[in-house]
């Protein structure tokens, strides 16, 4: 669809979002399909709606890749996954001083939340009890956000979890119902819906996002967008698309900066009290216009992406200054 000429009330939709009503689906449509040069205006209406409950704060995050590879799921974009021959390093579940060791970088690198992930379908009990045992002396010796990404779980999992001191689960969307089946056959959007559910259920907070440029239509990124919504998601990490060599999805083409901040302002709009985190492919595909991504996002990783690199922690520090933003202190964390 073409770039519109359309005139936006920008106050309007401000005003719109602030109160908690959804754009309509026509208005949404706008904001991906306006001309670049409203690009840096449709940024500083979402940053009138970011401001008013996140301020001029940004959290950083930190991954640790606790289980690399060995998956037996077939999705599409993952270099860690069943069909995947990009060559990754692979390894089972890291112990419990090594994930401790993470939590320490994370902590230095001026982290406030540490997320760790392990690929595969779902945990095992000694997954569970084993990242409950780390997460208890993680919260002992640092004031750390602790997130797990462990695939689909079910409620007594996730109550579990809920009780060694977890306070958030990431479980992305990834994308529309309607196109999940042309990036996963293993598992169902439903699957993904129903973990998202568990974990509102034992009182943790909800991080779920996407990633953006796996081919899907702008019809798509809509549907995602207004799911997002539906379920209410604390944290909302949105991805752009890194093709990595050896995926199925390998030869995509990148996404176009521009592109990346007008869906980073739709999910603002749409979503005005979620933390919206700027998370993988951000560097490849925003490249020099990443600091820009602020004005809408209030959260980014450094780092990393399990098997991509990503910011350096300095770098991103800086970024964050330079932008006249600060970053959101590591002290009083629940």
């Amino acid at each position: 669809m073409p770039a519109t000429s359309t005139a936006i009330d920008w106050a309007d939709f401000v005003k719109k979002s602030l109160a908690g009503e959804a754009l309509s689906r026509v208005e949404a449509q706008t904001i991906l399909d306006i001309d670049d040069s409203q690009v840096l205006t449709a940024l500083q209406a979402a940053y009138q709606v970011r401001q008013v409950t996140f301020g001029n704060r940004v959290k950083v995050c930190l991954l640790q890749n606790a289980r690399s590879g060995l998956c037996p799921e077939d999705c599409g974009y993952c270099s860690q996954s069943n069909i995947s021959k990009a060559p990754i390093e692979k390894y089972g579940m890291l112990s419990e001083e090594e994930l401790l060791e993470g939590a320490r970088k994370a902590k230095e690198a001026g982290a406030k939340r540490y997320c760790m992930v392990t690929s595969a379908r779902g945990p095992s009990k000694h997954d569970i009890d084993h990242l409950c045992q780390v997460t208890r002396n993680i919260k002992s010796k640092y004031d750390l956000e602790i997130c797990v990404s462990l695939g689909i779980l079910d409620q007594p999992q996730a109550e579990q979890l809920k009780d060694s001191g977890v306070g958030w689960v990431n479980h992305n969307l990834n994308t529309s119902e309607r196109f999940y089946p042309e990036i996963c056959s293993t598992h169902t959007y439903q699957d993904r819906i129903n973990t998202v559910q568990a974990v509102q259920k034992a009182g943790m907070m909800t991080c779920s996002g996407g990633i953006i440029g796996m081919g899907e239509t702008d019809q798509d990124l809509l549907d995602f967008a207004y799911a997002a919504r539906e379920l209410k998601l604390d944290s909302i990490p949105i991805n752009f698309l890194h093709p990595i060599k050896g995926t199925p999805l390998e030869g995509s083409a990148r996404l176009k900066p521009m592109k990346c901040l007008k869906v980073l302002c739709l999910f603002r709009f749409l979503n005005p009290k979620s933390e919206i985190r700027a998370a993988g492919g951000r560097e490849v595909n925003l490249r020099a216009l990443q600091p820009l991504a602020l004005y809408a996002a209030n959260s980014i990783f450094v780092e990393g992406y399990l098997t991509t690199s990503g910011q350096k922690m300095e770098e991103a520090h800086q970024m964050i200054k330079d932008m006249g933003f600060e970053i959101e202190s590591t002290e009083s964390v629940v």
